[in-house]
């Protein structure tokens, strides 16, 4: 990783290089976002404005030539999030914009892909009675076609979900490369610092439960909305394990879990974040003296 962030700040062509070629590849398109993420949050925009626009071109020629906006969705997500970032050093302000963003990627991806989402749905709904059994069949007439309407927009909300997690983990992957040759071991002071106040994560916590109540539409904030609370809830156990209060055993356990079992480690870190916002399990609020990983003072 080093090497890639050295190669990255040797100059203007190599940057465009990486950002570019990774931008250009179906499976690579993260690291180019993190790259200008990296240049971005290191030179600022008046200087990475060149570099980052070609790298918007494949990204651009992707969605033109074959219909997929995702390429295009995470670069400029992950680095509207790096001027955020950057202008603020607040990883609870990303994270908050970061559910706007993805309201923007269900739009996008709404246009984009609607016809392929409504075939999805209709056929989840085929099986939904075989699926939840007695639950299903004990709703009324009304409470069924509802929770049909929910189908779609859950779909691409949880689809704009992923995008708005690429987007954050390619901004954190630039933000590791800055500090790790400008201020070696600031990411991580700051990333186990993450958490928020008592509001903020109640209105996520009502916005996730109330939103398919407001209406159809409205039913994929519930996705978005997690997606900050689940990096709180990362950032704590991270947190834990830098105090010694928790073996690092643990930390690997989690990513392991994660992969294999997303949806009970999903909701759970979900719920870990909520209670520490009430509790604060790392023994202090976040200090206002906490060094940033820019290595710019």
């Amino acid at each position: 990783m080093r090497a890639i962030a050295e190669f990255i700040m040797r100059g203007r062509m190599q940057a465009t290089l990486v950002v570019a070629g990774c931008a250009a590849l179906p499976l690579l398109y993260w690291l180019g976002a993190a790259a200008g993420c990296f240049v971005l949050l290191r030179r600022g925009w008046k200087d990475a404005s060149s570099v980052l626009a070609l790298g918007l071109l494949p990204a651009l020629i992707w969605w033109l030539y074959a219909d997929d906006p995702r390429s295009l969705l995470v670069l400029l997500g992950s680095w509207s999030l790096a001027l955020v970032l950057r202008a603020s050093e607040s990883w609870n302000r990303v994270l908050l914009v970061s559910i706007a963003m993805g309201v923007v990627f269900s739009v996008v991806l709404g246009m984009a892909f609607g016809p392929q989402i409504e075939m999805l749905a209709q056929a989840l709904i085929k099986v939904m009675p075989s699926l939840l059994g007695d639950v299903y069949q004990k709703l009324s007439v009304d409470e069924q076609a509802h929770f049909a309407s929910l189908i779609a927009p859950v779909l691409t909300g949880l689809i704009a979900a992923l995008l708005q997690i690429v987007s954050v983990l390619s901004l954190i992957v630039g933000r590791y490369w800055q500090a790790l040759l400008y201020n070696p071991g600031g990411f991580g002071r700051e990333f186990r610092a993450i958490r928020f106040p008592l509001l903020p994560a109640m209105l996520l916590l009502a916005f996730m439960l109330l939103g398919p109540n407001i209406g159809p539409q409205m039913a994929m904030l519930t996705p978005l909305c997690s997606v900050p609370l689940v990096f709180a809830g990362l950032a704590l156990i991270h947190g834990l394990v830098a105090q010694k209060r928790l073996a690092r055993f643990w930390l690997v356990g989690l990513y392991v879990t994660l992969l294999l079992f997303m949806q009970l480690i999903y909701p759970l870190l979900v719920v870990l974040a909520i209670v520490d916002s009430l509790i604060d399990f790392r023994g202090r609020s976040t200090p206002k003296d906490v060094d940033s990983a820019n290595g710019e003072g």
